[in-house]
């Protein structure tokens, strides 16, 4: 998996973490595609689809999976900042912030070898998703998520930024 696919399939696991995927959320993973210069709208419409028909068959694997293939990729600094930027966009995009995001976010970023003073330098607010979880080493708050009934939201319903 190339970085464009790990920036694109972070976007993706973080917006379908809750269990719900936003408009505003597809339009960021929208606009990250458009950026990476991957390909067209049906590309994109295409590799969403599968990965959401993906997630609604294997649940809670997929993202394990993405976790998976996130340490082994050799991402630079650079690179893993990036990572951590479409994390907090896409967390933010629906302006909802649920708790199984941040903690998957904590997930991505044990996957990650930047060190806490990086992401706070660049993101002085948001150090409560770095801080060690209160409610220990349980199952993952997404474990409980049903994703058997996650859908991608109509295209028609927004635009996508350029």
């Amino acid at each position: 998996m190339n970085k464009e696919q790990i920036y694109l399939k972070t976007v993706f696991c973080c917006m379908a973490c809750d269990g719900e995927i936003a408009p505003a959320e597809l339009q960021l993973a929208t606009s990250v595609w458009a950026d990476s210069g991957e390909g067209g709208g049906n590309e994109i419409s295409a590799t969403l689809a599968a990965w959401a028909a993906e997630i609604r068959k294997i649940g809670t694997r997929f993202l394990e999976n993405y976790l998976r293939e996130l340490a082994a990729a050799e991402l630079t600094a650079d690179e893993q900042m990036r990572v951590v930027d479409l994390a907090f966009k896409t967390i933010e995009a629906d302006e909802n912030i649920a708790y199984a995001e941040v903690k998957f976010f904590k997930k991505i970023r044990s996957r990650l070898t930047l060190d806490d003073d990086a992401i706070l330098e660049k993101y002085p607010d948001k150090e409560d998703f770095l801080l060690p979880d209160l409610r220990g080493p349980s199952v993952p708050e997404w474990a409980e998520v049903n994703f058997s009934e996650i859908a991608l939201p109509n295209p028609d319903d927004f635009t996508p930024q350029p």
